[in-house]
């Protein structure tokens, strides 16, 4: 008969138990946040929609639209092909579910989980969606003929992850959205829904510091972005149409500007870019070739301008003297 054991032995078994299962639920919660994309949360959603057609959206939150905005904006402000931003917007889906999460495998932080421990940068650095996205490119871009590997091995190049066969089930999800947020091939394929959440950055100031941010620092000169005055109350026979409340800003969109694209491309992306960041930036409106986006209940889609003083489209407003489009960009203040 074999002795039963001691109230001491007992009480260290259940904390060395107890001890486990935290552990455990630990683990387990960690990968719930890096696996689970959670498009579903509640509050105001946002969507991209294919334009070829086939019917394939991804839905996510309005965190997970400005992160994957930025990524995108930053591969482009390199002149990156269009699979540049996709390894890396499924890398990000992976690795965080685009969420800027400042917890990870032992010191994994940020987007793309980089470890300041193995020379990613320092911990604020790498909570800082641009500087995350640009560590990411830059290791991408030193990947011989990357655009022609398949995606897993182009992200395990980089990232060196224990599970490198884990990127592909994103690949889908993640080239439907750099389609949207580069606007190749993609007008009006962006929305969010929902009333803008009140924010400390807010107007467009907060906006012109954001673009600067995410399309780099010279990105809005060339561009020519303006805002309207607000001691003006209508827009005089041949001056630019910024608004008559100085909560408008236009942002002409050129091919002279940026020569390796087209006008149009540009000109959604930084309309796409100006949705999916409505929430974070107070955004009420955005208007680009003949279609706007308003933010409130109506947000799930683009619709044709009526009024023909605010097409874009019609080379009667701003920017059109200057042979381009331009994107108007409207705040809440």
């Amino acid at each position: 008969m074999s002795e039963s054991p001691s109230p001491s032995k007992r009480r260290g078994r259940f904390l060395r138990f107890g001890a486990a299962s935290v552990a455990l639920l630990a683990v387990a919660g960690y990968l719930v946040v890096r696996y689970d994309t959670g498009g579903g949360q509640s509050g105001p959603g946002c969507r991209a929609v294919s334009a070829k057609g086939d019917g394939a959206t991804y839905e996510f939150t309005p965190e997970q639209a400005v992160n994957a905005a930025t990524i995108t904006a930053v591969g482009t402000a390199r002149d990156l092909p269009e699979r540049a931003v996709t390894i890396a917007l499924a890398t990000a889906l992976q690795e965080s579910a685009l969420r800027n999460i400042d917890f990870g495998d032992r010191d994994s932080l940020g987007l793309f989980q980089q470890r300041p421990s193995q020379g990613w940068g320092a911990p604020e650095e790498i909570m800082d969606p641009a500087y995350s996205a640009g560590k990411f490119y830059d290791g991408l871009e030193k990947v011989p003929g990357y655009t022609r590997l398949p995606l897993t091995v182009a992200a395990q190049r980089v990232q060196l992850s224990g599970f490198p066969q884990a990127y592909a089930k994103h690949e889908p999800d993640a080239t439907l959205l750099a389609a949207a947020l580069t606007g190749r091939r993609s007008a009006a394929t962006l929305t969010c829904a929902g009333r803008p959440a009140a924010t400390r950055a807010a107007g467009t100031d907060a906006v012109r510091d954001a673009l600067a941010r995410d399309f780099g620092q010279d990105a809005l000169e060339p561009a020519g972005a303006e805002v309207g005055d607000p001691a003006r109350s209508s827009s005089a026979p041949g001056d630019k149409d910024t608004g008559p409340d100085g909560r408008t800003m236009t942002l002409p969109v050129s091919t002279e500007a940026d020569p390796g694209r087209k006008g149009g491309d540009r000109g959604w992306q930084l309309a796409h870019w100006a949705v999916a960041n409505a929430s974070a930036l107070h955004i009420e409106r955005v208007s680009y070739a003949g279609e706007e986006w308003t933010a409130g209940d109506d947000g799930d889609r683009w619709s044709p301008i009526d009024d023909e003083d605010g097409k874009n489209s019609a080379g009667s407003d701003g920017g059109a003297d200057r042979g381009a489009d331009a994107v108007r960009i409207t705040t809440a203040q």
